[in-house]
């Protein structure tokens, strides 16, 4: 049998960069004294490292050091909110809260890079070190920045479901799946049997976990695809009040809106319908997938589900403990249910609907 090869250690970078191993711990663990490096030697010691596969085992940092009982909050976009009505308000809320019950203190990271482009890594150097571990979200991540934290073996947990290809990372997401499966179910309990689906133009995880939800939805309810009608909605398109009525001529009873960050599809369905002489319920029900801060589509308490944000956060905090904890190395994904809230736009079709069964 073949001896395991040895892992390699800073020793060996500071070995084949040729500078001292007190000024690998610098680079590698990002430390304020990095400003003190100059360029040449520090990326000498960046590219002996990728050369030798080396990597920051997280458990041995901590046992070597102890921990800063700092944990931090990263996101890819500028996210944080400026308002309580902000959608990621309550992702921080539960963050904060969380973390301060465990006696841990909350960076915020929020660093830019040329041409405002959000980076964990800055020439190489991993800008979250100064924390334990920490909690990312965001829609729009860099997948070359993931791999590179679990290259290093630093602690993280996204809060949202992201597919990177072949890498595996812990995180908490919203059940889609379960809440947009039961809102078909409900709607055919109610005699619903035609329905269109308002869907967002991006294939992002959440794009696909709803109507990965919509079509299981459908098929233990049995209502066929001919009796289905998908409409994309994106920068280019919208709703009309002409095809809301080739909705209804079709026989359309009940319409799921897949929203964005903001109200803009279900504004669109409200001034759609307001167009057509469309009544909500009455004439067409509508759910809205989930709960966007609502700005314009102001006029009626739509039926809905709204995703557990702060306890999302909290989660996460939780979890990212958990991998500070564990050695093993094992990663974690959580679904917590969404929670449904009945509104006043939905009602059972009426007998003369064209969709009524």
């Amino acid at each position: 049998m073949a001896a395991q090869r040895r892992r390699p250690t800073q020793m060996d970078i500071a070995r084949r960069a040729g500078v001292s191993q007190s000024t690998v711990s610098v680079v590698i663990n990002g430390a304020p004294a990095i400003a003190d490096v100059a360029e040449e030697k520090r990326r000498a010691v960046l590219e002996a490292a990728a050369e030798l596969g080396y990597s920051v085992n997280a458990s041995a940092r901590n046992l070597k050091g102890g921990r800063n009982r700092m944990l931090g909050v990263f996101t890819f976009e500028p996210v944080f909110p400026v308002n309580q009505r902000d959608f990621y308000f309550p992702f921080l809320l539960g963050i904060e809260e969380s973390t301060a019950e465990r006696g841990y203190n909350l960076l915020l990271f929020s660093a830019v890079t040329a041409g405002a482009e959000r980076r964990v890594f800055a020439d190489g150097v991993n800008q979250l070190k100064l924390a334990d571990g920490c909690v990312l979200l965001g829609r729009h991540l860099r997948e070359d920045d993931l791999a590179a934290l679990l290259r290093e073996d630093f602690p993280f947990v996204f809060i949202g479901r992201r597919d990177v290809p072949g890498e595996e990372f812990s995180y908490v997401a919203a059940d889609y799946v379960g809440a947009t499966r039961d809102v078909v179910l409900s709607l055919a309990a109610l005699g619903h049997r035609w329905i269109a689906y308002l869907k967002a133009a991006d294939d992002k995880e959440w794009t696909q976990d709803r109507e990965t939800g919509f079509r299981r939805g459908l098929g233990e309810a049995g209502i066929p695809d001919e009796q289905v009608l998908f409409h994309v909605m994106g920068e280019d398109t919208t709703l009309t009040a002409a095809e809301l009525r080739r909705w209804r001529a079709a026989g359309v009873t009940a319409v799921l809106v897949e929203p964005s960050q903001d109200d803009s599809a279900i504004s669109a369905v409200q001034l759609a319908s307001t167009e057509a002489g469309i009544e909500i319920p009455g004439d067409l029900s509508v759910v809205l997938l989930g709960d966007p801060p609502l700005v314009h589509a102001t006029e009626r308490d739509w039926t809905r589900f709204t995703i557990p944000r702060e306890q999302m956060g909290r989660e996460a905090v939780r979890l990212l403990l958990e991998l500070l904890d564990d050695e093993d190395g094992a990663k974690r994904h959580l679904y917590l249910d969404c929670i449904p809230v009945p509104g006043d736009s939905v009602a059972a079709p009426r007998p003369d609907a064209g969709g009524a069964t």
